[in-house]
């Protein structure tokens, strides 16, 4: 049987998930452990390039780690970790900020927008992409799952791997784009994607009051101004969300009585969020068990992060002995320099024939 191929793909740590996270990446990833090797990283390397406070940052890698899991992520069945708890991560990104010029990442768009206007900025934030690479390249994987605004980075991870394989012999994969049906969920603004940023988000597990209190305030059809105004539901936000927690039979009754005013927003958010609340209870019930047992959850952290120390090992063995760095390589390299040559008529240094 072929081996199947490797993803990678990672997230960080910045807070309550939320519906967007859930629709968008959560059940992509759950679905990619039927047909992939994936290696799932909760990235809290990269969220400590902006201010943070040491408490909230280990909140959030546990908050994520339960939303994954509560969300049918199998922990059994893919290796999930935080980055920061496998140290070749930070070293192959050292070994590789040496082979990618300085001039490519700052003309990543990414550090241009999060360091206009500053007047300093921290090298974390410009290194940025190159840990990126190394997160990848770690795993040697195939595929990366990336959205429209991670491509340039995937790129320079390409361009990362056709260098060091130029300078130190070829070993690793280039990782192409997977290609996938991740959803791309509006937030409530009904304009940006769903983001903690904007404020735009409804939490994931939150409760059904909580639900109605934010589904309420999502902007729908700007036309429908009063209740009796014909509206035009592929406008809606509201109306879109309705098709991932709506059967097919309600979404066609709620689009016609949309269009002849015979509902009206509230009443169409009031049926979206019983729905919302409905489809999302057993994973309100898992987190709900996963916090009460934190115990387990540091297990998957630790039983993952061992599985990708493992497999990070190998990649770094290989590494290290091609740049000639370590202490493994540099006691092999000088036990073969100043190993005794052979001894003039002995067997190794006799001529043939002799």
């Amino acid at each position: 049987m072929n081996q199947r191929k490797r993803v990678f793909s990672g997230i960080q740590p910045t807070g309550d998930a939320h519906l967007g996270n859930y629709l968008g990446v959560f059940q992509r990833w759950a679905r990619m452990v039927d047909e992939y090797e994936c290696f799932y990283c909760i990235v809290d390397l990269h969220a400590i390039t902006r201010e943070y406070e040491r408490e909230d940052l280990l909140r959030r890698v546990f908050d994520l780690t339960v939303s994954l899991v509560a969300s049918g992520i199998d922990p059994e069945r893919c290796t999930l970790f935080a980055q920061s708890h496998v140290a070749e991560h930070s070293e192959l990104q050292w070994l590789f900020n040496t082979v990618t010029p300085v001039g490519d990442l700052g003309r990543m768009t990414q550090f241009k927008e999060k360091s206009q206007g500053r007047e300093s900025v921290n090298a974390g934030l410009l290194n940025y992409p190159v840990l990126q690479a190394a997160d990848i390249l770690l795993y040697r994987a195939d595929f990366v799952p990336v959205g429209e605004d991670q491509r340039q980075h995937l790129e320079l991870s390409r361009e990362v791997a056709r260098r060091w394989n130029a300078r130190f012999g070829d070993f690793f994969p280039e990782p192409e784009t997977l290609v996938g049906t991740g959803s791309r969920v509006r937030g409530l603004d009904g304009v940006a994607k769903m983001s903690k940023s904007k404020d735009n988000t409804v939490r994931m597990i939150a409760e059904p009051d909580e639900l109605w209190a934010r589904l309420r305030t999502a902007v729908t059809d700007p036309a429908r101004v009063r209740k009796d105004d014909p509206g035009n539901p592929h406008v809606c936000n509201v109306f879109a969300l309705h098709e991932f927690f709506t059967d097919a039979d309600a979404r066609e009754e709620i689009e016609i009585r949309c269009q002849t005013a015979d509902i009206g927003c509230v009443a169409c958010k009031r049926m979206l969020t019983d729905n919302v609340a409905e489809d999302l209870a057993p994973v309100r019930a898992r987190a709900a068990e996963l916090r009460a047992h934190p115990e387990r959850v540091l297990e998957i952290l630790h039983a993952g992060a061992g599985r990708a120390r493992a497999e990070a090992a190998r990649t770094m063995e290989v590494v290290r002995d091609r740049m000639g760095v370590g202490a493994a390589t540099l006691d092999g390299g000088l036990a073969q320099l100043h190993r005794p040559a052979p001894a003039v008529g002995s067997e190794a240094g006799a001529k043939p024939g002799a």
